[in-house]
């Protein structure tokens, strides 16, 4: 009964007169650690079309049922990736996705990344819903996204 009390008193007189970490949130931002994953991208070929080609992979993998995917067949005159289908509808419920990055890991297209953006609060429940308009982006930040 002694010693745990002893050891959590000398716990705290050890961090009683350390200095306290603190940052200043919104100017100051901490770098996040390599394997954090935040905000779901989904991303362009170089020549500007979707790299999803809409397998629904990443639906299938997401233990959360967080994804939804639609997929469409692709124009041959105006092709929106370069797979026979791609993409009609993908939709992200952020609210049910637990950021475990399988949708990712099962992507064969290399198409959606978990980047390092957190900042993802909002009041109203519909915001969390992100489709695909809000979630792709351009050929220029794929110098961003990982290699594999």
């Amino acid at each position: 009964m002694i010693k745990p009390l002893a050891t959590g008193l000398a716990v705290t007189f050890e961090n009683l007169f350390k200095k306290p970490f603190t940052v200043q949130y919104p100017e100051e931002r901490l770098e996040m650690f390599p394997r954090f994953r935040g905000l779901h991208i989904l991303a362009r070929h170089e020549d500007g079309l979707e790299r999803c080609v809409g397998c629904e992979l990443c639906a299938v993998a997401c233990p959360a049922d967080a994804i939804f995917v639609k997929a469409a067949e692709n124009d041959a005159d105006a092709p929106r990736s370069h797979g026979e289908r791609y993409a009609e509808r993908y939709e992200i419920n952020m609210l049910r996705c637990i950021f475990c990055g399988m949708c990712e890991e099962a992507c064969p297209e290399d198409a959606i990344f978990l980047e390092k953006d957190y900042e993802l609060s909002d009041y109203r429940r519909e915001a969390f819903i992100y489709t695909k308009d809000e979630l792709l982006v351009g050929p220029e930040k794929a110098g961003y996204l990982p290699q594999r």
